[in-house]
């Protein structure tokens, strides 16, 4: 059976890595900027927003990639806007039949002086109870500081991730440009993590080379690498084989730390100069625990299935490998052991094996 994007739309789905501020529907974008008098969207058609944002992240280069954050979090600042945005996220995730989502944001961004951190935490977690409730979509929140910002400011991110463990939060993320930006500046914060039993990720090895994942790993005891792609530094190869892999590549790959890969945003950020030099075949082939992911649906243009395709048609996936890759998604995320068992025997290993028994029967 060739994997069409009507399978591969109809396949449950997993994903771990999506910021909020970078997933907005431009029509929705658009209405809010009116809503709050923002003036500054470079254009009003829906259609167009889309391709310009797409244009201005697609540069090679991380930096310019977030300078479309300005318009996004410029709307994320009333409860409101933030109860809205969170459940489209969700309603727009479970209709191309993602089944477990974790959505990371900056609440700080969304600050202001009539809008306290934990306001801003309760209307997004009001958004995402009622797309689960309306659409049967199960998720995560993730609490991002960023690499940018003071020490203060990563301990106050956590200290507000750890108060919301029990509503909706199941993670801790640090976020932002790399180079220049060590995580271990911010360790008080993962610390505290650590002390409050929480899960941490972090984005490294997107901007900057292998001992940002290291640092990750092993100053900040992250659980799982956003991006990872550039692991690949510490991974010999000789005619496309692999002939020999460096202390923290084994490392990541024997203690299964998963990376949580995202293909067209890699390349729109310059993290791999093409599609065809990304590292993901050769990791997912190595025994890896990879995982997906969109990164920003807005900026990048894209949606799950548009992920799971690129990796058929560019890598040769086949339905087992992104049952795999699914299984992994799940496995690795920040919900409960119990959940994410319940959700892998009821919602996507049943799935799969009648995708494989249609599959053996056409």
């Amino acid at each position: 059976m060739p994997l069409t994007r009507e399978l591969v739309h109809s396949l449950p789905k997993v994903l771990l890595h999506e910021h909020l501020d970078g997933g907005l529907r431009p029509q929705t974008l658009l209405e809010l900027a009116a809503e709050q008098g923002y003036e500054g969207l470079p254009e009003s058609d829906p259609e167009l927003l889309a391709q310009w944002f797409l244009r201005g992240a697609n540069r090679g280069s991380l930096p310019l990639y977030l300078e479309g954050f300005a318009h996004t979090t410029a709307v994320m600042r009333t409860p409101a806007a933030l109860e809205r945005i969170a459940f489209e996220a969700l309603e727009d995730l479970a209709f191309e039949n993602v089944v477990y989502a974790e959505l990371r944001f900056a609440p700080h961004f969304a600050q202001t002086e009539n809008l306290g951190l934990d306001a801003v935490m309760d209307a997004a977690q009001r958004g995402c109870e009622r797309a689960r409730k309306e659409h049967g979509i199960e998720y995560g929140l993730i609490i991002c500081a960023m690499r940018n910002e003071s020490r203060a400011h990563s301990l106050e991110m956590a200290e507000l991730a750890s108060s919301w463990f029990d509503r909706g939060v199941v993670g801790f993320d640090l976020a932002g440009e790399e180079e220049g930006h060590p995580s271990k500046h911010h360790i008080e914060a993962f610390h505290l993590i650590q002390r409050r039993n929480g899960s941490i990720t972090i984005h490294a090895g997107e901007s900057f080379g292998p001992e940002s994942i290291w640092q990750a790993l092993q100053y900040c005891g992250a659980h799982r690498i956003g991006h990872g792609t550039r692991l690949i530094e510490d991974i010999g190869m000789h005619a496309g084989e692999v002939v020999h892999m460096g202390g923290l590549a084994n490392y990541v790959l024997d203690h299964r730390i998963p990376i949580e890969v995202c293909l067209s945003s890699n390349v729109h950020t310059g993290a791999t100069p093409t599609l065809a030099q990304h590292p993901f075949p050769i990791l997912l082939r190595e025994g890896f625990r990879v995982t997906l992911n969109t990164d920003n649906r807005l900026m990048s243009g894209v949606d799950m299935t548009d992920e799971l395709l690129l990796a058929q048609e560019h890598f040769g996936c086949q339905l087992v490998d992104l049952e795999r890759l699914t299984v992994n998604a799940m496995k690795s995320a920040f919900c409960g052991y119990h959940d994410r068992k319940r959700i892998l025997a009821e919602r996507i290993v049943p799935a799969y094996r009648q995708a494989a028994s249609e599959d053996c029967e056409a």
